[in-house]
């Protein structure tokens, strides 16, 4: 069974799913889905379309350069059937896939890094600019900061905590 890559999208095409176009040089196209041949067939550039892989590898949301990359490579070369290298190539696929997410988790980690503050800032921002929203007008007019009210809470403690302070 070949698994095969949209050539717009960069995502898997499963046999007997997607769409193939031959151009008049015999260069062969795959698409996923018709929403990637429609496009092919604009002449849009994957590079420039928000959803494409293309598109965030240029823009670094995704890893683009990582050696577990290289064993998802296509190989032509035809191999002798030999259990114990299957046996061997199953076990490093799955300790590769296990780097793979790891190093995207990191990846993501470190892209993220920051974006906690900017959004309490743009939150901020947006309740000071909305601030009458939230609070009554003639709350606003009587004090011009922002404060909210204070609670109290009783707290009683049992008699048995209270007598082994005592000792």
């Amino acid at each position: 069974m070949r698994l095969e890559k949209c050539w717009f999208c960069s995502s898997t095409i499963y046999p007997g799913h997607g769409i193939q176009f031959v151009r008049n040089d015999a260069k062969i196209f795959r698409f996923c889905r018709s929403k990637c041949h429609k496009n092919f067939k604009m002449k849009r550039n994957p590079r420039k379309v928000k959803w494409t892989k293309a598109y965030r590898r240029l823009h670094g949301k995704d890893m683009t350069q990582d050696s577990t990359f290289e064993f998802e490579r296509k190989r032509n070369r035809p191999e002798r059937y030999d259990r114990n290298v299957t046996e061997m190539t199953l076990k490093a696929i799955k300790k590769i896939d296990k780097i793979r997410v790891t190093r995207e988790a990191q990846h993501h980690k470190m892209r993220m890094k920051g974006k906690k503050a900017i959004e309490q800032e743009a939150a901020i921002k947006e309740l000071e600019n909305s601030i009458n929203l939230v609070k009554a007008p003639a709350a606003l007019q009587q004090g011009s900061e922002i404060t909210l009210p204070k609670i109290k809470v009783k707290v009683s403690q049992s008699q048995d905590v209270g007598e082994r302070m005592e000792e």
